[in-house]
């Protein structure tokens, strides 16, 4: 049967590590909104033109078009089996929107859609934040703390060096969890009335939480 898979989770709740993973081992693609909308805006497609639009003046990309957007990229050949997507939706509206696309996308035919939620204190997520770094060349995440790096401030796989976000700092990470709880966390009410969600406990390390995700995935 056809997987869909959804994840809901605050920032630096280990989405992004987790879902990559799991996209590798059920061979289904991992679709990170984020990475769409920018590869749409490389290609200078339509959607991407107007998206940059929008972005260039620092407003929020129309729900209407990053519907579009996830709509075409849900119906590629690669989805036929089902998908990972991270980072959508992000609010009612683009719960019912991914709703009407995966209904129409499937035409009827089953699927066996669940909603993801990474439960995680919210102290334990700006440790987290804080501590992140990037690497400036192949975009490997690590943690000072949690996942350092064999040599400091160079990255495992590829030797570049490592960089901090600039948001990622206490103030601005708060103020992003207060936009995820106001937005995002009446979801989890919502597909766990429809139930399709299944919790996860978060704060443990990658392979622990990556054991209690396979449980609720298979």
């Amino acid at each position: 049967m056809k997987k869909e898979l959804i994840f809901l989770g605050p920032p630096a709740c280990g989405k992004g590590t987790q879902t990559n993973k799991l996209a590798q081992y059920l061979g289904l693609p991992h679709i990170d909104t984020g990475s769409l909308l920018r590869a749409e805006i490389k290609s200078s497609s339509e959607n991407g033109k107007i998206a940059k639009s929008f972005i260039d003046k620092g407003m929020l990309v129309p729900v209407d078009l990053v519907g579009t957007i996830i709509k075409n990229r849900l119906s590629q050949q690669d989805c036929k089996k089902g998908y990972i997507l991270d980072g959508y939706p992000r609010s009612m509206e683009q719960a019912l929107m991914l709703e009407d696309i995966n209904s129409e996308i499937n035409n009827g035919e089953e699927a066996d859609f669940r909603a993801i939620y990474f439960d995680i204190d919210q102290s334990i997520l700006i440790s987290r934040i804080v501590n992140r770094r990037s690497c400036s060349v192949c975009g490997e995440i690590y943690n000072l703390k949690f996942r350092p790096t064999k040599v400091e401030g160079k990255c495992d796989k590829c030797g570049g060096d490592l960089v901090q976000r600039k948001d990622d700092n206490e103030e601005i990470a708060k103020a992003r969890f207060e936009t995820y709880f106001h937005e995002t966390a009446p979801l989890i009410e919502y597909y766990k009335n429809k139930n399709v969600m299944r919790t996860i406990k978060a704060d443990g390390s990658i392979d622990d939480v990556w054991k209690k995700l396979l449980e609720v995935v298979e």
